[in-house]
This record gives C-alpha cells, structure tokens and sequence, in this order.
C-alpha cells in the first residue's frame, strides 16, 4: 500500500495553514517555493483540499489559502480522502470464484486457467462465494478499518501540538517569520 506523494503534501500544507490569522491567507507561490514544488503541482493538491471543504482559497494579488475548518476538525483520514478518493486500498478481485471447485457452470475456464471476460466482471467480490466467505477479502478490510479508525483520531491540531514540542524553535519562527514577513 502507498498513498501518493500529493497525501505528504498536502498535510505539510496544511501544517503552514493552522496559525493563521483570521483574515490572513497564504498564496500558492508562498506555499509551493517553501516546499520546492511547483505552483501548478501544489495548486492540484490544493483543488482537492478545496473541493473537499478543508480548505478555501481567496482569489487575486493578495489571495491564497486558509483553513475552511477548525484544525480539530480535519483528520488526516480527511486529507487522504480528499486526495486520494474513497476507494478501498484491498482491491478484492474474487479469485476464489476461479478455482475450480466455484468456477460457474456457464463459465469454462481457458487453457492458462483464466474465466471469460464476462464471468471476471460478474466476480466482484461480496465477501461470498456460494457458503465461502472470503477470509482474505474480509481480513483486508478489518485491518483497513483499523487503520482508517485511527487516522481519523490525528487531527491537524493533534499534529500541530506535536509539532511545537518535536520541531527546534529556530525552525517553528523560521517557517512563520517566512510566511508573513512579506505581508
């Protein structure tokens, strides 16, 4: 499993977002030269943030991004939603309805032991197969669960108050000193 590199962007944004002031904000070209990236990358990850309400952006010169929630609001969960999608990470493609002991009677498997198109896109998984449930499928998923579960629990504010006592001092006024010295 592996979330893309946009997920680890997205969060560190975020951190940069959480003090704030009320009406400030911090354009893209701030955000995306502190982090090397490029504007246009960092913009795709911002979009995503946006069009899932955790971020709002304010356009214009003196536009940029801000928080659009309470950072006890956003859970890392949230980020990874937003960029990522909400599909499952355990893509279960039911191949126990190919051994041979479930393989349908209208369906005959080829010579290197394949089904036909059709009968592969009648196998999505529901956890079944006729009184099998699928173990490996339903293990997949608890443990998704569980780590879903407690990325919901590390909320950008939980994240910001580890920061403060992990990061050296020099570097927490370095970043805020970065960001709004040239307001």
């Amino acid at each position: 499993m592996q979330y893309s590199v946009m997920v680890e962007y997205a969060l560190h944004s975020l951190v940069y977002l959480i003090d704030i002031p009320e009406e400030e904000s911090i354009g893209i070209k701030d955000l995306s030269e502190f982090q090397g990236l490029s504007e246009t990358y960092l913009s795709k990850v911002l979009a995503k943030l946006a069009k899932a309400g955790i971020v709002s952006s304010t356009p214009g010169v003196k536009g940029g991004y801000r928080l659009a929630k309470a950072p006890e609001e956003v859970s890392f969960w949230d980020v990874i939603e937003a960029v990522e999608g909400v599909k499952p990470i355990f893509q279960c493609k039911n191949i126990l309805k190919r051994n041979m002991m479930y393989v349908d009677k209208g369906h005959k498997l080829d010579k290197e032991n394949k089904m036909d198109q059709e009968a592969q896109e009648e196998s999505s998984c529901a956890c079944t197969s006729g009184n099998t449930t699928c173990l490996i499928n339903l293990t997949m998923l608890e443990a998704e669960a569980h780590m879903r579960d407690f990325l919901r629990k590390k909320t950008l504010a939980w994240l910001n108050k580890e920061l403060t006592h992990t990061l050296p001092e020099h570097v927490q006024k370095g970043t805020r000193e970065y960001f709004f010295k040239k307001k």
